[in-house]
């Protein structure tokens, strides 16, 4: 074996034996080929670099290999029959491996089914191994249906593909299926400790864990990390490769500090906030590898507070265990779900902010303002109560456990953090302005009242895109088509507790509802032409007018 290969290249494995975390599928595919009873077709699917290409040439040499043709005969990796060694070497003249990303056309498949109808040469099967199989067009996939379905009996495909979903339910319907697992860090961090010290690489068991956990499970990504990590050290081989070496080198944050940058943003210090994020970034922090690890902080304190003391894994330091239970206590689970929403939210602006600084700095600041948004304390604390004992400061201070339920509901209808209103912190009188309220005893009385108030928008999604199913006193209960505003909850109760000075529920019902307010007016309009039409008035009318055509019957009391 050529010793300057790649250490993914050289690790690479060679029986059913060297696969690790894949030991049930190996035992399964092992057995149907000594009982003889293999599949056509094979399909593998699992992540990037988990050894779905590995195990489709491995399933290739066996198939294929002296010592299932006669047990007599031995073939060990040390000494490869003829055959093996073939495969291994990519010069076998009966296995054929086809790229379906570069090759995705019908052209390609009938090539391929050409072939197909040859028996093979040296071997007692022909395989096509077809790699990316998922980037096939739609022709060429029908093409390949029946000769998958019922080849020659010397034929044997086994494709490969990371997008399982993508493939028709046609062709995995005549494939034997093998989903590879992600390997677990412990299997993981043994497998590299062996390649490591077979390289005489000198590496640090925590700086192992890292690349483990780094890799979330793929093996190539694991030995790629490590391959990279030993190169960076290896001129000087007598210094220990360390896990802050690995941070440095992957742009990782070292997750004691983003705990203690974690614990300054739930007690609201800013600048001490800002200052451990800076010297973060200071170290070589790249920001999608910080926000990932930030909701794998999230992750941790919601696993805390929810499922009790984390028991000891690779994934957990002890140190990090023993921050994690110092500071979760009274931390609020919805505080941490907005915590959540607004990391997500953020890596998709990397996309946008050319400045990833001043995006994380705007992050930092955003999750201590919306730590405790609901906090009936911060409301008062902000209002002007002290200054003078007026009417309205009354209302506010008399209000004040009830305020907490209206921000409460308007946080549980919040769906992603853009939709966050500041304007209920920051000025809480503005939600009742006025002690003479609104009475609405229908829902006329509601569309009337929203034409008065010239809320025109939420006006036309009552009359158009809302069908009522019942109306009363503080209750709403509605359905509603697709093109209703999906603000609409939001505002409605926010202008009905301004107008009524009460909180309504706005429910949603399965039922079909009552036709929409829009829908009525043109029915009653129908209704009143078709009796107008024939009233004596409308015929003495149309006897001196025969041209003359009823288009509306207004009311005296219409506008």
């Amino acid at each position: 074996m050529i010793n300057n290969k790649i250490l993914a290249l050289k690790y690479r494995p060679q029986e059913f034996k060297d696969l690790i975390g894949q030991e049930i599928m190996a035992e399964t595919i092992m057995n149907a080929i000594k009982l003889d009873k293999t599949p056509n077709a094979y399909l593998l699917t699992g992540i990037r670099g988990i050894g779905k290409t590995t195990t489709a040439r491995i399933i290739a040499k066996e198939l294929n290999c002296i010592k299932n043709l006669d047990k007599k005969k031995n073939c060990e990796q040390s000494n490869f029959c003829d055959s093996c060694k073939d495969i291994v070497e990519s010069n076998h003249i009966d296995i054929l491996e086809m790229d379906a990303a570069s090759k995705t056309g019908i052209d390609d498949i009938r090539e391929l089914i050409e072939n197909s109808k040859y028996s093979p040469i040296s071997a007692k099967y022909k395989i096509f191994i077809i790699d990316e199989v998922h980037m096939l067009s739609k022709q060429a996939f029908n093409g390949l249906l029946k000769t998958l379905e019922e080849p020659p009996p010397s034929l044997k495909f086994i494709l490969a593909t990371t997008e399982v979903r993508k493939i028709p339910v046609t062709i995995l319907s005549r494939c034997q299926r093998f989903d590879l697992k992600r390997v677990n860090l412990e299997k993981l961090f043994l497998h590299l400790g062996n390649i490591a010290k077979t390289e005489k690489g000198n590496i640090a068991d925590n700086a192992l864990r890292l690349i483990a956990r780094s890799s979330e499970g793929s093996v190539r990504d694991a030995i790629s990390l490590l391959d990279r990590a030993l190169i960076s050290n290896g001129i000087n081989k007598s210094k220990q490769i360390q896990d802050e070496d690995v941070r440095q080198m992957l742009g990782l944050a070292d997750r004691s500090k983003l705990i203690l940058l974690f614990k300054e943003i739930l007690l609201g210090h800013q600048v001490e906030a800002i200052s451990h994020l800076k010297e973060l970034i200071d170290n070589g922090l790249d920001s999608k590898n910080f926000l990932n690890d930030i909701l794998e902080i999230i992750y941790l304190f919601n696993r805390r507070i929810n499922l009790g003391p984390i028991e000891k894994d690779m994934m957990i330091s002890e140190s990090e265990i023993e921050l994690i239970d110092k500071f979760s206590k009274n931390l609020d689970v919805q505080d941490l779900g907005l915590f959540w929403q607004l990391t997500v939210k953020t890596i998709d602006d990397l996309r946008v902010v050319s400045n990833e600084i001043l995006n994380l700095e705007m992050y930092v600041m955003q999750l201590i303002h919306l730590k405790n948004i609901d906090d009936p304390k911060n409301l008062i604390k902000e209002s002007n109560i002290e200054e003078e004992k007026s009417d309205i400061d009354n209302n506010i201070i008399k209000n004040a456990s009830s305020e907490k339920t209206i921000t409460s509901s308007f946080k549980d209808q919040l769906k992603n953090t853009e939709q966050l209103k500041t304007d209920l912190v920051k000025s809480p009188t503005a939600v009742i302005t006025d002690n003479t309220f609104l009475k609405l005893k229908t829902f006329d009385d509601l569309v009337q009242y929203t034409n008065k108030k010239k809320e025109f928008e939420l006006k036309y999604d009552l009359e158009r895109n809302v069908r009522l199913v019942s109306f009363a006193t503080g209750k709403i209960n509605i359905t509603f088509n697709e093109k209703l505003n999906k603000n609409f909850i939001k505002i409605l109760t926010e202008k009905l507790l301004k107008w009524t000075g009460e909180r309504w529920i706005i429910s949603l019902s399965k039922d079909d509802g009552q036709k929409t307010y829009y829908e009525k007016n043109i029915a009653n309009k129908k209704v009143r032409l078709a009796k107008e039409k024939d009233s004596k008035l409308t015929k003495e009318i149309f006897s001196f007018f025969p041209d003359a055509k009823l288009i509306d019957v207004k009311d005296d009391t219409d506008a």
